[in-house]
C-alpha cells in the first residue's frame, strides 16, 4: 500500500525538494521566504552531511573575487548565469540575516567568522528554514518517478508524493559516506534523460612510480605554478604516496580528463634568464639549484629526470625548471575526491535547471554535469543553481526579485 502525503493547501505552492545540501536548502530558502509549502526528502538520518564533511579541511563558503572573473571558473554558461543571478553577495547577505558572520581570507575566500563551526551554519539555516515552515523528512530514499510524482522507500513502507513542483538535488558521486552515493542514474535513465558517468574532481595527481620517494613523502613544492597549454595555476603542492596534493593539483583535473599534459614551473617569479644567471653564478650546477631555494623534490626530480649533459648546461636545466613535464598516470578514486564531474546531462535541463522531458521537474546542485575548482566555487555553484531554478517556479507560481 502507498501512502499519499498531503500538503498545506493554504500556502501559494507545493514544492517537493529530494535532497538537503547546500543548493536544496537554498532552493527551499527562497520558496519559503516566498510562501511556498516546502517538504524535503532524504535518505540519511540527518542533513547535509557533505556540507559538514566539506568544512573539515576550511570552510570556504564563497570567494571576493570579481564577479566576471568568479564566473570564469565554471565550465558551462548555465552555471555561469546562475552565479550572475544568485550572487556571491546575496549569499553573504543571506548568511549574515541568520547570523552567520563573515570574513575573507587572504586568497580571497570567504570564511564563517572565526570561532563558528559547519554544523553552526547548518543549525542556524535549518532554524530558519523551519521557522518559515519548512518540513524535514529523513530516511526517505526515492525509488522511483511515477505519473510524475515521487515514489519514496520509508521505514514504513512506500510513500507516494504529489506536488505542484519537484527538485532533485541528490548530489555527485564523492565521498560517498556522507550519502553522497549518487545510485539515481537508473531513475532517470527510465525517463529517458542522459545521465553522464562520474569522473573524479578535485583531485589529487597520480603520479608514475618512479617519481615517489618514501623519503620525500610530506615534503612541499612552494609558490609554484602548475600548467598546461589551456591553464595555469599557482599555489603549493605537497608530495604523497601516490602524487601531487593541493591547489594547483586539482585545478589541473580539468585539463587532464581532457587528455593535455601537465607542467610545472618550479621558480614562476623568475624568467628563464634569471634563472640562467644564478646557475652560471654559481660554483656547480647542485649549489646553483640550492641558490635558487629549490625544494628536495624539485632537485630529487629534476636530478633524476634529465642527462648529465642538460643537469650542466645552464640554458637547457632553465627550461626544465620552468616547464618540468608532469608524469601524471591518473585521478584519486571517485570516493575519495572532493567533487565529481558527470551526472544529469546539460542538455536535458533549459536555462532555468528545468528538464525539457519532465515539467515541473527541476535537477540543482553537484547531480548536475558541471566543474569547477575548490575556493569557494563549489558552495556558491550549488546554492546559486538551486536560486536560479527556484525563480522560475516563483515566477509563475508567485513572485520573487533578488535582494
Amino acid at each position: 500500500m502507498k501512502l499519499v502525503l498531503k500538503f498545506d493547501q493554504m500556502k501559494k505552492g507545493s514544492i517537493a525538494i529530494v535532497g538537503t545540501g547546500p543548493a536544496a536548502l537554498m532552493a527551499g530558502t527562497l520558496l519559503v521566504e516566498n510562501g511556498f509549502d516546502v517538504q524535503f526528502y532524504d535518505h540519511k538520518k540527518a542533513p547535509a552531511r557533505k556540507f559538514l564533511v566539506a568544512g573539515h579541511g576550511g570552510f570556504n563558503l564563497t570567494n571576493a573575487e570579481e564577479l566576471e572573473s568568479f564566473c570564469n571558473k565554471y565550465d558551462s554558461e548555465l552555471l555561469k548565469n546562475a552565479v550572475r543571478f544568485y550572487t556571491p553577495q546575496n549569499f553573504i547577505d543571506f548568511l549574515a540575516k541568520i547570523g552567520i558572520e563573515t570574513f575573507i581570507g587572504s586568497s580571497g575566500k570567504i570564511f564563517p567568522k572565526k570561532g563558528i563551526k559547519p554544523i553552526e551554519v547548518l543549525n542556524a539555516w535549518l532554524i530558519y528554514l523551519r521557522s518559515k515552515g519548512a518540513k524535514f523528512h529523513f530516511e526517505h530514499k526515492l525509488i522511483e518517478i511515477e505519473n510524475l510524482n515521487l515514489l519514496f522507500e520509508t521505514k514504513k513502507g512506500q510513500l507516494m508524493i504529489e506536488a505542484d513542483a519537484k527538485i532533485f538535488a541528490l548530489g555527485g558521486g564523492s565521498w560517498q559516506q556522507t550519502g553522497s552515493l549518487g545510485d539515481w542514474f537508473e531513475i532517470f535513465a527510465k525517463k529517458n534523460i542522459k545521465c553522464i558517468p562520474f569522473e573524479s574532481s578535485n583531485s589529487g595527481l597520480v603520479l608514475d612510480s618512479s617519481f615517489l620517494f618514501e623519503e620525500l613523502e610530506g615534503s612541499h613544492i612552494k609558490n609554484c605554478c602548475l600548467f598546461s597549454t589551456k591553464y595555469a595555476k599557482s599555489g603549493d603542492v605537497v608530495l604523497t604516496r601516490y602524487g601531487l596534493e593541493g591547489a594547483p593539483a586539482y585545478a589541473m583535473n580539468r585539463d587532464f580528463r581532457n587528455g593535455h599534459k601537465i607542467a610545472i614551473d618550479f621558480k614562476p617569479s623568475l624568467t628563464e634568464l634569471d634563472i640562467v644567471k644564478r646557475l652560471q653564478n654559481s660554483k656547480n650546477t647542485t649549489e646553483g639549484l640550492k641558490n635558487l631555494k629549490l625544494s628536495k623534490i624539485a632537485i630529487h626530480w629534476i636530478k633524476n629526470a634529465v642527462s648529465k649533459e642538460e643537469f650542466i648546461n645552464a640554458e637547457k636545466l632553465a627550461k626544465h625548471l620552468k616547464s618540468f613535464q608532469l608524469p601524471v598516470i591518473g585521478l584519486r578514486p571517485i570516493d575519495e575526491v572532493i567533487s565529481t564531474v558527470g551526472g544529469i546531462a546539460l542538455n536535458e535541463i533549459d536555462e532555468n535547471f528545468e528538464f525539457s522531458k519532465l515539467p515541473n521537474f527541476y535537477c540543482v546542485g553537484e547531480m548536475l554535469d558541471w566543474d569547477a575548482p575548490t575556493g569557494g566555487y563549489l558552495i556558491q555553484g550549488a546554492v546559486s543553481t538551486g536560486a536560479k531554478a527556484v525563480n522560475t517556479i516563483i515566477l509563475n507560481l508567485g513572485r520573487y526579485e533578488v535582494n
